[in-house]
């Protein structure tokens, strides 16, 4: 008999041997199988009772306390509050909108609160009722080609498959879009149509906002109908004009640990300190400037390339993918504030929220310094909404300093004219506020309540992960005008990002990012052809289109498909970079690459894209009907990528056979099926 053993090694052992070996192992396993059961039995007889003895309630209440709190009914129930004001905000003005809205609420003897939907179960509409002079007022911004907000997209997914009855909910919907991008306000008019469609009841109709045009007219428009419908609806009038009411209040520390000062970071503090992923827009990754040139030659306009470098931080991007940066502003402007205003910038405070029920405690990171809240978390270079001007106003000692702001920021005609002239038109940010009109001058922390925050700015990625896994590139021109008072005005982000030069320490050329994921992406199969389009910086993308492609046909992945580029015009960025980088192109042509440029050297020309579509339209029309290209552009929504698609829709009546509506649907269809797509901004 030959048995392995432990080691694999063959024992041979002679048959009364083994019958001997085998009564010694059942001896073995009885004493083993008995000794077994009376351990088992021993511990279940001292030990049961103590085990029966733990109850099971206090595990039962852990695990309902969260449903609890994301339940904003019991929240308005415990609070005294009966109008919700839900927002989808992307960029932060829907939420703004929102809290101002809930604000105007006591003015009606009514009590509102602004609520992210992310933080709640939105089942709840349906319970809503249960609440007197009940009201759910939504705000939601449109962001990408007709999606959600980051923060609206689990609501969104509720109601596209939600099957509840909100027959006794009360609803008004307030979209927040822009006219030049093909899905105007698409998420205000779906859930303004979807609740009805569940049995809701509007009680005053879909607003929509157009940041192309008034943002803030629009919402003002909007809502001082609104309030009359409430006030009809519910029988309620209103208890008097407008009035200041702080939502924060000043705390002030004389004695602080520093380690528990906020400096600048987005959310956990010391996050920039001790660096840990996943990365996102909560917790940025801090990433090293490796490389800042700049592309063109003399000229007034900058225009630079850099380079992020992610080695180390589990970051992956793809083609097409976005990377936003948080900027800082200018401590020129900032040290200007505080010199206005007469303060200590370097003084550890915090704003605290009055509501003590209210998931927001604090309007930015705090405690921190007045220095780091104007640099880091406030926006101080865009022109302040209406709102801020009203609450400001009381702090003008000059009466007719306080009248003009207080017409500004009404509802009037005269004052809705005022307000776009001397602030819009005018670009007056709040520092130009401020010196011009010196009889105004506000407490500080009042001022940082009322400042909306710095947001991230976003840019498409202009490399290849297949090529620079550890690095992300950025193309931008720097932004840089003078404004009809004769101040210069400068990009936050792109002055910011210029001066971003590596050094030996790399101290100075940090920048707090994270990549935001897109749907502009190149076809999943190499060898369908491309059609991109992107004058001006609209071209980064493509830098990375092309050299994934370029790396696809190097490592002998398959046959790879044409790869067409128009760019072109008076807008310097892609004639620049076409110039400069020839060789780059010429490289790629051994994946079939056309360049569709008028520019054989660096000259002033204007000639636009969609002349370049004319010119090649018959070869376009064969790669997008025979050879079934995908089109991709990219740039400025407000008039390129208008004319783009209106230069498409002629190219597909004129070779298709078509008439313009049915050309119209072509093109659409080709929206639909992922093959026209846009990366876009107005």
């Amino acid at each position: 008999l030959t048995v392995m053993g432990d080691a694999g090694m063959e024992l041979n052992m002679s048959p009364p041997d083994s019958a001997a070996q085998q009564d010694s192992l059942f001896s073995m396993t009885d004493v083993f199988l008995i000794s077994l059961i009376t351990g088992l039995f021993t511990y279940w007889f001292f030990f049961r009772k103590k085990k029966e003895e733990v109850p099971d309630i206090p595990k039962m209440q852990s695990i309902a306390t969260p449903v609890r709190d994301s339940s904003f009914i019991e929240k308005m129930k415990k609070t005294g509050r009966n109008i919700v004001v839900f927002y989808g905000s992307q960029t932060g003005t829907a939420e703004e909108f929102a809290n101002r809205l809930s604000k105007d609420a006591h003015r009606y003897g009514l009590r509102g609160m602004a609520a992210d939907p992310e933080e709640y179960d939105l089942s709840d509409l349906s319970r809503l009722s249960e609440i007197d002079k009940s009201l759910a007022v939504f705000c939601m911004a449109t962001y990408g080609e007709g999606d959600p907000t980051d923060n609206a997209q689990d609501f969104y997914d509720w109601l596209q498959e939600a099957d509840a009855d909100l027959s006794g909910l009360r609803f008004a919907v307030f979209g927040l879009g822009n006219k030049t991008y093909e899905h105007f306000n698409a998420m205000g008019k779906y859930v303004d149509k979807r609740l009805e469609e569940l049995g809701a009841q509007r009680i005053f109709e879909l607003g929509l906002g157009d940041d192309d045009g008034n943002l803030e007219e629009d919402f003002i428009t909007w809502r001082e109908q609104f309030w009359p419908a409430v006030c009809e609806h519910f029988g309620v009038e209103a208890t008097g004009e407008e009035s200041s009411i702080r939502q924060y209040e000043l705390v002030v520390h004389t004695d602080v640990n520093v380690n528990k000062v906020y400096t600048g970071e987005m959310g956990r503090l010391k996050s920039y300190e001790n660096q840990k992923p996943p990365f996102d827009a909560k917790n940025p990754f801090l990433a090293q400037v490796t490389e800042n040139r700049k592309l063109n030659e003399g000229g007034e306009r900058h225009l630079m390339h850099l380079e992020l470098d992610i080695s180390n931080s589990k970051i992956r991007y793809e083609s097409g993918d976005h990377v936003a940066v948080y900027p800082a502003n200018d401590s020129s402007l900032v040290n200007q504030i505080g010199e206005i205003l007469g303060m200590d910038l370097d003084t550890i405070m915090s704003l605290n929220n009055l509501d003590e029920e209210s998931n927001k405690k604090h309007p930015f990171p705090c405690p921190t310094s007045y220095r780091t809240a104007l640099t880091y978390y406030l926006d101080i270079t865009n022109p302040p909404r209406t709102n801020v001007l009203y609450e400001l106003a009381q702090y003008a000692t000059d009466t007719g300093e306080q009248e003009r702001l207080r017409k500004m920021a009404s509802s009037a005609a005269e004052g809705k004219a005022l307000y776009l002239s001397w602030v819009v038109e005018a670009r007056r940010n709040i520092l130009a506020i401020l010196q011009d009109m010196p009889s105004l001058r506000p407490p500080i922390d009042h001022l940082c309540e009322l400042l909306p925050r710095l947001q991230a700015r976003y840019y498409s990625i202009a490399s290849s992960s297949k090529v620079h896994p550890n690095t992300i590139h950025i193309c931008a021109v720097t932004v840089e005008y003078e404004t009809k008072t004769g101040r210069l005005n400068k990009g936050v982000a792109t002055n910011w990002l210029k001066n971003k030069v590596p050094d030996e320490n790399g101290s100075n050329s940090l920048v707090p990012m994270y990549v935001r994921k897109s749907q502009f992406r190149l076809p999943f199969k190499p060898s369908t052809p491309v059609i991109m389009i992107g004058p001006g910086t609209g071209i980064a993308p493509f830098i990375g289109f092309i050299q994934e492609r370029a790396w696809l046909k190097q490592q002998g992945r398959g046959e790879v498909g044409r790869t067409g580029l128009g760019a072109a015009g008076g807008q310097l960025m892609g004639a620049v970079w076409l110039c400069r980088q020839r060789a780059s192109l010429a490289m790629a042509c051994g994946v079939g690459a056309r360049l569709l440029s008028p520019h054989s050297h660096l000259v002033s020309c204007q000639v636009y894209v969609q002349h370049l579509l004319k010119k090649n339209k018959e070869n376009v029309w064969k790669l997008v009907n025979e050879g079934n290209a995908h089109i991709y552009v990219c740039g400025d929504a407000r008039n390129m990528a208008r004319d783009v698609q209106n230069t498409f829709y002629e190219i597909v009546a004129e070779f298709g056979n078509m008439s313009q509506p049915q050309a119209v649907d072509y093109v659409k269809k080709l929206m639909t099926k992922g093959r026209y797509s846009l990366d876009v901004w107005s």
